[in-house]
């Protein structure tokens, strides 16, 4: 698969292009459904401009538990459909890109007084199974007390039962979005991030278009298309209120926050999904160097642009480890980053934060602006399928023009070439180690980078040649910057840092290294002043603190 240029030094004449031509569909938001979206509409033969207000990626589509999984808890809440959908779409995302969407397997600790039972676990395990269509090794296993001890020493002795065994998928979600962007400009999308639609176009009472400020000079320009699809995500009602159309159902914001710490603090085997006192579900997720635990499932009505870890949530989640895991005594100081995010659900009068339904639902106005909201990552392309359904049908009536059906499960994302299994993903790491071993670089540097970029490792390994850098790990760093500049939109270091390689949640300490030679290479790179560079250098800081310490003041 090529990849196509998609940078920010070509900023100009994408903005020209998406100004002067006109499109059957303009998206605004670019998290993971915006990008679903780009991908199906345009794969069907619409012309598509997706237009994002911040970083790709940059709300929702970051902070998730980063899990593509078939939500075994709305098991309890009968809501079957919803398993049915997100459990089968698990296999297909998997298929889709291999190397993103990794193989995980989750231990369901089965304790005394706990939330789950034996037997309804076992009947819930298998109902989730057929439901999902899960096959062979993946099938869920129920395993006695030793066998549970076995697989993971830190469970607590005196009151575990057993446990049951099943398969979830873990990825990287704000890669799983830039890689969904990047596959529909193969047919033909256009996107942009940092540009925020300040209104809406309108044509005989009907939304045509959009009016569009670019968030780095200020300057707007309008982008004309026959239909509009709102994928904003905690910002949908927003702009359901600038096209006079907020009534009905609404957003209902919750928030999920995140701790991550050192392996060695939480040395958990595998991923472990475990019941909190309060009657709620956790995840421990071992990931590299890492272990991250979450989530936490709160109402949340503050600044939208400015979602934070506080003390409370951090409480909140240690407790909830140290009472699971007797052996492990986890502080406050042990946190080496975290995030926060919102989750954009659909109100429901009496319902608490953690019993609102995950379906998405989609809300026309009468000025024809199509608004998604709610759903799930796992969810992310029947949520496309069903909305440019919608379009498709107004095409045909308006337009007398026939769309394809989607087939966006057969569309391979970029950096997936010739992946049939997660076996070939192994086989390329195992190459890719082969290749930098020699110059000081471990397993984990492969891992990381084909878990990362996929295929695309082989253009990030032909910059690193070009490269002259003593310290192997700069030069690699630099090598992936210049990929990430001229194939992603990268427009920043907070870009790079966060959402493209996760480094900030992930790696901070390799973060805190590569700091200074990465400013540098954007200074060259976006030919800038050092005042600018200072300003960048002052809000990473504030980031790597905001993430990783927590005092009195967070409460």
């Amino acid at each position: 698969m090529k990849n196509i240029k998609f940078s920010n030094l070509d900023r100009n004449r994408t903005i020209e292009k998406m100004s002067s031509e006109s499109f059957d569909l303009v998206v605004i938001g670019g998290g993971i459904t915006g990008a679903g979206i780009a991908l199906d509409a345009s794969s069907r033969g619409l012309k598509v401009a997706l237009v994002e207000k911040g970083d790709f990626a940059s709300g929702t589509s970051s902070k998730s538990t980063k899990l593509i999984h078939g939500g075994l808890r709305y098991l309890k809440q009968f809501d079957f459909w919803l398993v049915k959908e997100v459990g089968s779409e698990r296999a297909i995302v998997h298929k889709l890109a291999p190397h993103l969407v990794i193989p995980e397997k989750m231990l369901l600790p089965l304790i005394e007084n706990g939330s789950y039972g034996k037997w309804l676990t076992s009947i819930g395990l298998k109902v989730y199974d057929i439901l999902a269509q899960v096959s062979g090794d993946d099938k869920r296993q129920m395993l006695e007390k030793k066998e549970a001890l076995k697989l993971e020493p830190l469970l607590p002795k005196k009151i575990l039962k057993g446990a049951g065994y099943y398969a979830e998928y873990r990825t990287d979600d704000a890669r799983l979005t830039i890689e969904n962007l990047k596959t529909s400009l193969l047919f033909g999308a256009r996107a942009l991030n940092y540009a925020s639609v300040e209104d809406f176009v309108y044509k005989k009472d009907k939304v045509a278009g959009v009016e569009v400020k670019d968030v780095l000079t200020d300057k707007t320009f309008k982008i004309k298309s026959k239909y509009v699809i709102s994928a904003a995500g905690p910002w949908v009602d927003e702009l359901r209120s600038k096209n006079n159309s907020k009534k009905g159902k609404q957003l209902h914001l919750t928030k999920g926050v995140h701790l991550v710490f050192p392996w060695e603090k939480l040395p958990v085997k595998q991923s472990v999904y475990f019941d909190i006192p309060d009657g709620r579900m956790m995840f421990a997720i071992p990931r590299g160097k890492i272990t991250y635990i979450g989530t936490t499932d709160t109402n949340y009505n503050k600044d939208k642009d400015s979602v934070r870890t506080d003390l409370a949530d951090a409480i909140y989640l240690i407790s909830a480890v140290n009472n699971m895991f007797p052996k492990i005594e986890l502080e406050m100081e042990d946190i080496i980053s975290s995030w926060a995010g919102l989750r954009p659900l659909i109100h429901e009068e009496g319902k608490s934060a953690s019993e609102l339904s995950r379906k998405d639902e989609i809300f026309t106005s009468d000025t024809g602006l199509v608004s998604i909201a709610g759903g799930k990552l796992t969810g992310y392309r029947k949520m496309a399928e069903r909305v440019v359904n919608r379009i498709a049908k107004k095409m045909e009536e308006d337009h007398d023009t026939e769309l394809k059906e989607c087939f966006t499960d057969k569309i391979a994302l970029c950096g997936n070439v010739d992946f049939k299994k997660y076996k070939h993903v192994k086989k390329y790491i195992k190459q890719v180690f082969e290749r930098i071993e020699k110059n000081g670089f471990t397993e984990h540097d492969a891992w990381f980078l084909v878990t990362n970029y996929g295929k695309q490792t082989d253009r990030i390994l032909e910059y690193y040649q070009e490269l002259n850098d003593a310290d192997v790990h700069i030069r690699m760093a630099k090598a992936e910057l210049r990929f990430c500049i001229e194939y992603e939109m990268v427009q920043n270091p907070m870009d790079f840092f966060i959402r493209r390689t996760g480094r900030l949640y992930f790696d901070i300490d390799g973060m805190r290294t590569l700091l200074d030679p990465i400013l540098e290479e954007f200074k060259k790179y976006f030919d800038l002043n050092d005042a600018k560079i200072n300003a960048w250098r002052n809000t990473l800081e504030a980031e790597l603190d905001d993430h990783s310490n927590f005092s009195l003041d967070r409460a």
